[in-house]
């Protein structure tokens, strides 16, 4: 296929901040986890697919499995609560109330 470029699985993007690999990281509608460290403005590596373990999540909320996950970027965790979030995918198992992480399939961007 001639317009073929990549998977896709991993995204090259401008660090919009200093940045350590495993963060998690938005820019404009993507959302991934680094894959290195990149100081702001240089290339970063973002894995935007995939299943992790997300931390932290909203403790006192219980996750039901295929609940769409959100990202809150003021205070830095996965959550349900829509808002003015980030959606970054859906709840691959059920997360208990409470509990700090949450297994997550990211899907990119929406």
């Amino acid at each position: 296929m001639k317009t073929y470029v990549q998977p896709g699985h991993v995204l090259t993007v401008t660090a919009p901040a200093d940045t350590k690999s495993g963060d998690f990281v938005v820019v404009g509608s993507i959302f991934g986890t680094a894959t290195s460290n990149a100081l702001m403005g240089t290339d970063l590596e973002l894995a935007i697919g995939g299943v992790y373990d997300a931390q932290p999540k909203v403790a006192a909320q219980a996750w039901a499995q295929g609940a769409p996950i959100y990202w809150d970027s003021a205070a830095k965790n996965f959550t349900t609560t829509v808002a003015a979030n980030l959606k970054v995918g859906v709840a691959a198992l059920p997360a208990a109330n409470p509990s700090s992480t949450g297994r997550v399939r990211f899907n990119g961007s929406f």
